[in-house]
């Protein structure tokens, strides 16, 4: 993200001084396929510039004395931009980062190119961390508080005062929670209730035949079957004996939702901070209290040969009746 201490000249396009020097308005090819374009004084950049490197990312501000200083705009390849302060070429003071969507997912602090002192994460399904970062710029520690899309927090946290709609925190003492991803073997070491026990509570269900986060599924990582809910293209979550009990595992609940063809809630992908890529429930319509969460389990409908998932009974006779209810009510 800074200046082109390594890259040799190539080609010099614009005017030059006695000296054989870029200046004025000049474009430099370097060797790598790196180009600047800018202003020159005497073969050093003073005044507006933009690097294009060639990995398609591009670096533009203003330019004193060979290196860039104050604001800059650092566009990724993929169309993410950071917006940063700049000191001789390096970041040093206050950025904002955004996706290639336009959406924020960094505001904080840079020292020397990395991140620096207390900064904000922001994840696009809604969660968001904040805390200070350690000596490589990581969020890790017991100096980090997670907040979930509904505003609570993983530890405790009180909110100071809200700037430019983000609440700034004092993080007070308490359990520090440490990053538990399942294996094909085990859940969780331990067993404790985060997001869930504010939105979500298990309870006999009503159903006959048993756009917000509300709970998250968890489980043990398997090979993609047929019972099971699916994280990605080759691997399931699933929460087997004994852990279906809640009095064994309660840390997550989304597996306790029930099936419904006309659901008021989906399955959507989450990061974590604590189970890292899992699965949570999030409505698609509004939901009152107390009522209850439902889903659609996703089982092929009509060919299940085709995707080798194997509906259960309950759900091909449950279809059967649920269709015979929508032709009788298109029938009347």
């Amino acid at each position: 993200m800074d200046s082109d201490e390594e890259n040799v000249e190539e080609i010099i396009e614009g005017p030059l001084d006695e000296d054989g020097q870029p200046h004025g308005c000049c474009t430099i090819t370097y060797s790598s396929s790196d180009r600047f374009e800018g202003h020159f004084v005497h073969g050093e950049k003073n005044g507006r510039g933009k690097f294009y490197f060639f990995d398609g990312s591009t670096l533009e501000g203003f330019y004193v004395d060979d290196a860039l200083q104050g604001q800059g705009i650092y566009t990724y390849e993929d169309g993410g931009v950071l917006h940063g302060t700049y000191m001789d070429g390096e970041l040093n003071g206050p950025a904002q980062e955004y996706d290639s969507e336009g959406v924020m997912i960094f505001k904080g602090q840079y020292k020397d190119n990395n991140r620096h002192g207390e900064c904000w994460v922001y994840y696009p399904d809604g969660g968001s961390m904040f805390g200070e970062v350690n000596e490589e710029g990581e969020m890790t520690g017991s100096k980090i508080a997670y907040v979930y899309p509904n505003g609570t927090t993983a530890r405790q946290a009180t909110i100071l005062v809200v700037e430019n709609g983000h609440p700034q925190f004092n993080i007070n003492a308490s359990p520090l929670y440490t990053f538990d991803k399942s294996t094909s073997s085990c859940i969780l070491p331990t067993a404790f209730l985060l997001f869930n026990s504010s939105r979500v509570y298990v309870a006999d269900s009503l159903i006959s035949n048993a756009g917000e986060v509300l709970a998250f599924y968890n489980g043990i990582h398997w090979s993609l079957n047929g019972n099971t809910i699916s994280l990605d293209e080759e691997t399931v979550l699933d929460v087997p004996y004994p852990y279906n009990n809640i009095r064994k595992y309660c840390a997550s609940l989304g597996h306790k939702a029930n099936h419904s063809f006309t659901p008021n809630c989906m399955y959507d992908t989450y990061v974590h901070p604590r189970f890292g890529p899992i699965k949570c429930i999030r409505t698609v319509k509004a939901v009152e209290k107390d009522e209850e969460l439902t889903v659609a389990y996703g089982y092929d409908h009509y060919d299940s040969a085709r995707s080798g998932l194997e509906a259960p009974e309950w759900y091909k006779k449950g279809l059967q009746s649920f269709q015979a209810d929508q032709k009788n009510q298109e029938q009347n």
